[in-house]
């Protein structure tokens, strides 16, 4: 647990995931034959085997967050968002600029309730006009903590929830980070597996594009979290995939437009499933991508499948998950690497 705590509290928006690839290297150091960075900032670990099968497991080290834009006159600062958020979810968080000079605490404001219009108070506020106040009162005194191009990331805590669930921040994607770590320890396979800490996944899958084609693997895992359909004001038949019932088997994801997960991967993770008597679900998605899409298309293909963690309010700060499946998922894992030929 202390792990997944670790990985939830670090800061890590796109382009700037150091902290978390450190965190990857200090987990992996005993337990791999090597660990490199490229170019982009990927991390890719290496546990050599005897053949020439080459597996590759991605699992994306990046949040959202926002990013400094603007600092006006009385010391205000303006952002832009970085990967997918709904503004509502902005509304008075706390949050952390990420200065050269070290973190400085702010908290989103916007226009008060009390003075907006009966029709103002009916929408949501559109996140350009909120601002972040760091407690100064002019902008030469705001410039002297932060600078344009800093990063920001939220002031959130980490809580232990009853029935092995968990509470946090970035559980998207770093419940994917914690199974891919877990999983290279456990695995024993002649295969040569690399595991992957991609970057800058929330703002196109970049890191998972390059990293793929570096490795040029024979198959490959993208290893994320998925919508749980088990709360109020959500519809069965549009989320099926819930919490507590094992790692969703993702088949089809953006309706197509991402990743049609091909026979032999499907097979390879179903069997494993039966095989050890682990649950697992399947799913069939209209949503979002994951890093499979990017991978799958590298080079002349690579035959790729996709394990997700059912999660409660992604993208928010407040994001639950249960830590039975995560355990769930890398067995399901480990025992469909350990019997690919």
């Amino acid at each position: 647990m202390e792990l997944m705590k670790k990985l939830s509290l670090a800061p890590g928006i796109s382009g700037f995931e150091g902290e978390i690839t450190n965190i990857i290297k200090d987990e992996l150091k005993e337990h791999v034959d090597s660990i490199e960075e490229d170019l982009l900032g990927n991390i890719i670990a290496t546990k050599k085997g005897e053949s020439s099968t080459k597996i590759m497991l991605a699992a994306h080290t990046d949040e959202i967050g926002l990013m400094v834009r603007y600092i006006d006159k009385k010391g205000f600062i303006l952002f832009t968002k970085i990967g997918g958020i709904n503004d509502q979810m902005l509304m008075n968080q706390k949050v952390i600029i990420h200065g050269t000079k070290g973190d400085v605490i702010g908290v989103i404001g916007s226009k008060p309730p009390h003075i907006m219009k009966q029709s103002e108070k009916k929408k949501i506020i559109d996140h350009e006009k909120m601002f972040i106040d760091i407690g100064t009162f002019s902008k030469e005194e705001s410039e002297e903590l932060v600078s344009i191009g800093d990063p920001i990331t939220f002031k959130a805590d980490f809580e232990e929830f009853p029935n092995d669930l968990i509470m946090g921040k970035a559980l998207d994607n770093r419940i994917g980070c914690y199974v891919m770590i877990e999983t290279l320890k456990k695995i024993n396979t002649k295969a040569n597996v690399y595991g992957v800490g991609t970057v800058q996944e929330e703002v196109g899958l970049k890191g998972a594009k390059t990293s793929a084609f570096k490795i040029n693997p024979d198959l490959a895992f993208a290893l994320d979290v998925t919508i749980s359909g088990d709360h109020p004001g959500i519809e069965k038949k549009d989320a099926p995939v819930v919490i507590g019932k094992g790692p969703a088997i993702v088949l089809v994801d953006a309706s197509g437009r991402g990743i049609i997960v091909t026979e032999k991967i499907k097979k390879i993770l179903i069997e494993a499933g039966e095989r050890d008597s682990i649950n697992y679900q399947l799913e069939v998605s209209n949503g979002g991508t994951t890093d499979g899409t990017a991978i799958h298309l590298t080079r002349e293909g690579i035959p790729t499948g996709v394990l997700s963690v059912p999660t409660r309010y992604i993208h928010t700060t407040v994001s639950v998950a249960s830590m039975k499946d995560v355990k769930k998922t890398i067995d399901l894992l480990v025992e469909a690497i350990n019997n690919i030929e």
